[in-house]
């Protein structure tokens, strides 16, 4: 699994509107500039977050996108399935994959299926306010 710019650039941006006016519109010049983002791959981003209900527009005046909800409900696990597609390890554990021949002679399955749960389960433990709080000792990366 490789989570790719999309995905990172997402929960920067959730981040970025979290803390600068969540529950005004701001305009995605802004946001590309303060994340230091090109605004074309930006409006990429935006428009899977808004189709994933994450956060809502208002074209015109003063119009831009905020957050549909709190900071405190939206789950990095979410954010990332969103963008990414699939979180799964493997293809056979991904949501629409057909059923596999070999699932029941499988050595792997198992151990796949308990990865796939360890992964869901980690990144669904955070939340886009945790990620704003300010540094932890120790936490010296960058998403």
């Amino acid at each position: 699994m490789l989570i790719s710019t999309k995905g990172r650039y997402a929960l920067r941006v959730l981040i970025d509107m979290a803390e600068h006016q969540p529950d005004a519109y701001l305009p995605l010049k802004e946001i590309a500039r303060r994340q230091d983002i090109s605004e074309k791959y930006l409006e990429s981003i935006v428009k899977a977050l808004v189709r994933g209900g994450m956060l809502t527009g208002l074209r015109g005046k003063g119009g831009g996108y905020r957050l549909s909800r709190p900071p405190e409900q939206y789950t990095v696990g979410a954010v990332l399935r969103l963008t990414e597609g699939s979180l799964s390890p493997v293809s056979c554990l991904e949501a629409e994959a057909p059923p596999c021949a070999r699932a029941a002679g499988c050595r792997t399955l198992a151990m796949w299926q308990g990865l796939d749960q360890v992964i869901r389960e980690y990144l669904d433990q955070f939340t886009i306010a945790d990620l704003m709080q300010a540094e932890q000792p120790g936490d010296f990366y960058v998403i």
